[in-house]
């Protein structure tokens, strides 16, 4: 099968050809830690996720890198605001990211490397572009030089005064050219900092990506991924800092951006009271549930995260649980229709609506063996999005944080309860039961197999 996604540096889909078939590189940047992750910073994670699920399907070996950048002038102000010790505020903040996102149902990569253990990479890298031409020390800063290389601005597709503006540069006596950004600055004795043939000082954002893809992935490798806010000015430094300290050898042959996230219709904002953190929405929402709304926008496409999506995706995951209720069959084979729509570039859309028809199947079937073959293939297609890999009745049982619902055994028993009512013909007993569970969000569904119940 083959694999198309929609490059950023040839603004076309293309056929995945990787340099290696038997090994897949891939890199994404990963959080910088210095406070909760938002629902727009989980978007990438989730949408590279299903990359990384589907490539592990197509490829005998694939190894996927995300970083945690625990330096950054973020994580610095963040001290000086709180007085928190930094390495507590990273410690603290990587481990709610990884809590987070693992309830988004996200795969770990295979490698995550940290910024601060890189550093001596970082300095190797700077030494390698002074020393050809392409960097340059002035008043404690090394900076790249942007005229160095011609090829700036191909990424973006900006014209040069366009890139200045949308760099947000910092107007400094010291830059030699407005578009040139720093790979080394000077630290202070209260912030982190290291030893270099510059100074005392701490690395710039960006050549902290290109020392560390380096570092696991090689010079060039298959594909780099991101929100669409980092092709400028992030991805574009990468590409020039890297290619630069590679001898001009190629960087990252497929470039991967999802699109911006909004909340009810508006840019996300503190302001506005709709600034979401993904800690404080799993309070509430089922984390599957988060991840079917970010998946069912195509990933290229802006995505409006509203309240009403996510109440239409907890009702779609209980048809689609409710399918798989009673079966206990392993994962199969997804879909081929699954797959095929995954396969060309990330269509998760079309795949989630073949997932339903893979549903619809399995609700339909009266043979029990078609029924345990379909729900195999339900679960595969699930595991390939992320999705249906938990056990049914605990998705129907599930509550938020700090509910005070009825207990499940206390459910459990008021159901036994019921069903002595019924035998005995006292109807009005088990409707009496039937209501008082029904008022406290449990509803009750009769069936041949006995009465299954799910909280609403």
């Amino acid at each position: 099968m083959d694999l198309h996604v929609y490059n950023t540096l040839s603004r076309q889909k293309e056929q995945f050809r990787p340099l290696d078939p038997d090994h897949v590189r891939m890199y994404v940047c990963g959080p910088t830690v210095y406070d909760l992750a938002h629902i727009g910073n989980a978007r990438p994670v989730v949408v590279f996720d299903v990359l990384y699920r589907l490539l592990r399907r197509l490829y005998p070996k694939v190894t996927y890198v995300r970083n945690i950048t625990d330096v950054d002038d973020k994580i610095i102000a963040a001290h000086r605001r709180t007085g928190e010790p930094i390495a507590e505020i990273t410690r603290r903040t990587t481990e709610a990211f990884h809590r987070d996102m693992a309830a988004l149902g996200a795969l770990p990569p295979d490698v995550e490397p940290r910024a601060t253990r890189h550093i001596g990479k970082m300095i190797a890298m700077i030494q390698v572009l002074m020393d050809g031409g392409y960097a340059y020390a002035a008043d404690g800063h090394v900076l790249f030089s942007v005229p160095s290389w011609p090829d700036y601005g191909r990424l973006s597709q900006r014209n040069r005064d366009e890139l200045i503006a949308g760099a947000r540069v910092e107007v400094a006596p010291y830059k030699r050219d407005p578009a040139d950004f720093v790979l080394w600055k000077p630290s202070t004795e209260d912030v982190p900092g290291w030893e270099s043939p510059w100074g005392h000082g701490r690395p710039g954002w960006h050549i902290e990506c290109s020392a560390m893809s380096q570092a696991y992935l090689g010079e060039t490798f298959d594909i780099h991924g991101g929100g669409q806010d980092l092709i400028f000015p992030h991805h574009e430094n990468e590409i020039a800092q890297s290619t630069c300290a590679h001898g001009g050898r190629p960087f990252v042959r497929y470039w991967m951006h999802n699109g911006y996230l909004m909340v009810e219709g508006e840019k996300m904002s503190k302001s506005l009271g709709n600034f979401y953190t993904v800690h404080d929405l799993l309070k509430t929402l089922p984390g599957e549930a988060i991840r079917l709304v970010l998946l069912q926008t195509h990933y290229r496409q802006p995505l409006d995260f509203t309240h009403d999506a996510v109440a239409q995706a907890r009702h779609a995951l209980d048809r689609l649980y409710g399918a798989l209720r009673g079966i206990d069959a392993p994962a199969t084979e997804p879909p081929e229709p699954v797959l095929h729509a995954l396969a060309d570039d990330l269509n998760t859309p079309l795949a989630l609506s073949h997932l339903h028809e893979t549903a619809a199947a399995l609700h339909r079937s009266r043979d029990a063996q078609d029924r345990y073959r379909q729900a195999g293939r339900l679960r595969a297609a699930g595991a390939v999005l992320g999705l249906l890999q938990g056990d049914p009745e605990a998705w129907f049982r599930w509550q938020p944080e700090g509910a005070k619902g009825v207990p499940d055994d206390e459910v459990e028993r008021l159901i036994a309860e019921r069903a002595k009512a019924r035998k005995t013909r006292n109807f009005a007993a088990a409707d009496a039961i039937r209501d008082r569970l029904q008022e406290a969000g449990v509803v009750l569904e009769d069936t041949p197999a006995g009465t299954a119940w799910r909280r609403t």
